[in-house]
């Protein structure tokens, strides 16, 4: 099947049964809801960048399963240019959309489950990474989205799975049948599962044998009997609902996120990827997380271009792009994001090839790469709202802008320079709101902090990964220590 289209992707995505809930009520079309719709958007420019002639190196790869050209979020990793490719592509896509698009977790997973599913075989004898190739040959042929899904609501964090005094804390299998397995529990922070054909499952910490139960990974179909999705609460959410394109500040794209309900869910078999083999469970949490970190080197930064060239605006818009100290925050700016940037690449040009074939990134870089980005999004974001003023939050709605009579007064007091409109300078406002304060700051911002896990992670992963007695052996040799 060649590439789908981005029209083609929408029309498939209006054929699933998924059950999807928000604000209390069940949500019977999502596709064309203005609330949902945005996210929906920001998968689409995935497709339709696949089809420009110009970003065609960077969309799409060559299956080593197939040898048929795919899109790259499908792609299992085989160079470290594959591995470049992907953080380039990433920005391209947070450029184009200025919000989370989604398909990261469920490629990240893609390459994190391919090789740790060979390794299991490779121990237990198992056909885990024959049952994944066939998965991913199926999703690659025909162009499907898969969410990743990773992180369990975890209860008392204090507690190991099995501990838990309700055990659907993490997912868990609950039977065990010839044909295959039932499992119960949820998954939380779901950004891409109402947008997605498939949901891939995988653990969420390290496991002992007590966890066994715990230690699962599958793939099932989005709209698969005992699955159903709660839509996540964000800032100015509702503003889609006013019919205001100005007021929402990014009208086309934004995200959402779900939570992920597995009410006894049956996955047959050959969908099974890790089943007891909790020894294998760690490695793939840190496989992915590796993936995952280094992904944020690519998205942030594209979603950083935008906000940058808004603030940019902003200050031509207020009549001040030439004041010395608005250059100064515009430069500190650009150096973080591109510090951020040379991070992703960094990862993955250091990247080595895994006993499974695939390329897996450089984890020590990676998780110094997600380090910087709990900090840096967090200062451009400052020094956007510092360059555009006070009145990106006190700015009247739409609606005022258009009333016969407040219109004027509008237009004549929120004016800044005179060669720019005040509805061109409201909307610019907006969507620096959009990306700092609105919906678009849980794919830039917060997310920033907790995405592919907490700054403490990563902190923990520096400390296992960057050999502080190496260190010192180099110290006492030049100290001529014995």
């Amino acid at each position: 099947m060649p590439l789908m289209t981005g029209e083609q992707y929408v029309e498939s995505i209006r054929k699933m049964n998924m059950q999807i809930y928000m604000f209390g009520e069940k949500i019977e079309n999502p596709v064309d809801h203005p609330i949902l719709r945005p996210s929906l958007n920001s998968v689409r420019m995935t497709y339709d960048l696949a089809q420009m002639p110009e970003y065609e190196d960077l969309m799409t790869a060559t299956s080593h399963i197939t040898g048929e050209k795919i899109n790259r979020f499908t792609h299992i990793h085989q160079s470290t240019d594959d591995l470049c490719k992907k953080v380039k592509m990433q920005r391209l896509c947070g450029q184009k959309t200025a919000a989370c698009f989604q398909r990261c977790v469920g490629m990240d997973g893609f390459n994190a489950v391919y090789s740790t599913s060979y390794e299991c075989d490779q121990a237990h004898g198992t056909h885990y990474h024959e049952n994944f190739l066939k998965f991913v040959e199926y999703c690659q042929t025909n162009d499907l989205v898969t969410d990743g899904a990773m992180t369990d609501p975890k209860g008392d964090r204090s507690k190991a799975p099995h501990a838990q005094d309700d055990p659907d804390m993490y997912l868990h299998v609950v039977e065990r049948r010839p044909d295959g397995i039932v499992v119960r529990g949820a998954k939380a922070h779901q950004t891409g599962i109402i947008n997605s054909h498939e949901v891939l499952v995988m653990p969420t910490c390290s496991m002992g044998e007590a966890d066994k139960d715990y230690a699962v990974a599958f793939a099932v179909p989005s709209d698969t009997e005992g699955i159903y999705m709660i839509i996540g609460r964000q800032s100015c959410d509702t503003r889609k609902l006013e019919g205001s394109s100005m007021d929402v500040g990014n009208p086309e794209f934004g995200g959402v996120e779900a939570l992920i309900v597995f009410d006894d869910v049956f996955v047959p078999n050959d969908r099974i990827f890790l089943n007891g083999e909790y020894e294998f469970a760690g490695m793939l949490v840190e496989r992915f997380a590796g993936y995952h970190r280094q992904s944020y080197g690519g998205c942030k930064v594209g979603v950083g271009d935008v906000l940058i060239g808004a603030a940019a605006l902003a200050a031509e818009y207020n009549g001040v792009p030439k004041a010395s100290h608005i250059k100064d925050k515009l430069i500190e700016m650009i150096h973080l994001n591109e510090t951020l940037y040379c991070c992703g690449i960094a990862c993955s040009a250091e990247g080595e090839a895994t006993v499974s074939g695939n390329y897996l990134i450089n984890l020590l870089l990676a998780n110094v790469c997600k380090q910087n980005i709990t900090r840096f999004p967090y200062e451009i974001a400052r020094l956007a709202e510092d360059i555009a003023g006070g009145l990106m939050v006190t700015a009247p709605s739409e609606k005022d802008l258009r009333d016969p009579v407040l219109g004027p007064v509008v237009e004549k007091y929120f004016r800044g320079s005179s060669s720019v409109s005040t509805e061109d300078r409201l909307k610019i406002l907006r969507l620096i709101e959009n990306l700092t304060l609105g919906t678009a700051a849980v794919g830039y911002r917060t997310e920033s902090m907790h995405g592919a896990g907490s700054p403490q992670a990563q902190r923990i992963m520096i400390s296992r990964q960057s050999d502080l007695n190496a260190k010192k052996e180099m110290a006492k040799a030049l100290a001529h220590i014995k």
